[in-house]
């Protein structure tokens, strides 16, 4: 199988680290540094329904439970780390069979994972916290929204769709063909190193891309649980992301907005928030600088804005 091809295949809704051609030479010193810097406060094991998921707690503040995507780890945000820590205490999760958390032999499923977030933050002492996924980790925190209500205060998903069929079309028969045969042409890859490097069980790799490849296989379509979620939420895409625009659009109407006008005094503003950053796709706006500054107002509920009488106002 070509590698080009492969890299294709993996463009999916478990979304990956980025292929090594799609980072640029300015992006990878600051990654590096950003590596360095993000030491855990305090990390460890907790064994939750029959798995051990790693945690890592960073920064001081309100908690903020942070999930990564497919064939990634809670490494993926390290260049954006510091920013979301030097506001709150973070709680980074690897996902089941990703990073240091082992695949284990329980089904793959996000609301499995769901319910394995809700216990993870109940026995870390918090009652409730905000919830930031990216792709894979969005359809977690978008179930564990859902399934668990009152743990969830305010929810950010990035990058992620609330039914299979928002994906472009071209996209779907790539990512039935994902399975451990692609394996053996990922030696090279960023995301088999970062597998190896932490990984439990380093051998599980081609067993993971068949866990992955069966999942996304399954078709998914959760837009009846979209009204369930009554807290905030915000969605958050690149431009050039890999879902259509148009589904991008639908999910923030079926959660409220884009409704109507806002109104003058803004009335009618909804609750919940769409954000499109430029110049970003599905494979980088995961360590965008603009996603810190974008969530962590949502996720500190400032809505107040100045009006145009007040601008008027500050330049008399």
């Amino acid at each position: 199988m070509p590698k080009n091809l492969f890299f294709a295949m993996l463009a999916s809704a478990v979304a990956l680290i980025t292929a090594p051609d799609a980072q640029s030479e300015e992006t990878k010193p600051a990654m590096t540094a950003a590596t360095k810097a993000a030491v855990p406060e305090r990390s460890g094991l907790l064994p939750i329904d029959g798995l051990n998921y790693y945690y890592a707690i960073y920064g001081k503040g309100e908690p903020l439970l942070l999930l990564h995507g497919g064939l990634g780890s809670t490494d993926m945000f390290a260049p954006v780390l510091p920013q979301f820590a030097a506001h709150r205490t973070v709680i980074a999760v690897d996902l089941q069979g990703h990073g240091r958390t082992a695949l284990g032999e329980r089904p793959f499923s996000v609301e499995a994972m769901g319910d394995d977030m809700a216990a993870i933050v109940k026995a870390l002492g918090y009652d409730q916290v905000d919830v930031m996924g990216y792709s894979l980790g969005g359809g977690v925190a978008f179930r564990m929204a859902v399934q668990h209500p009152a743990a969830v205060r305010r929810l950010v998903m990035v990058s992620t769709g609330y039914a299979t069929n928002g994906f472009y079309d071209e996209m779907r028969p790539q990512q039935a063909q994902v399975s451990a045969a692609a394996a053996p042409f990922m030696k090279d890859t960023p995301m088999y190193k970062s597998y190896v490097a932490v990984a439990p069980h380093p051998d599980d790799f081609p067993r993971l891309l068949d866990t992955l490849g069966a999942f996304m296989r399954n078709e998914r379509d959760f837009s009846a649980d979209v009204p369930k979620l009554k807290m905030p939420v915000m969605l958050v895409y690149g431009d050039s992301d890999m879902y259509k625009p148009e589904h991008e659009i639908k999910f923030f109407q079926m959660l409220g907005g884009g409704q109507k006008d806002a109104g003058w005094m803004r009335e009618n503003l909804s609750q919940n928030r769409l954000a499109i950053i430029p110049n970003r796709t599905h494979y980088d706006i995961f360590f965008a600088p603009e996603l810190p500054a974008t969530a962590l107002p949502f996720l500190d509920g400032v809505t107040k804005v100045k009006s145009w009488d007040e601008m008027l106002g500050a330049t008399e």
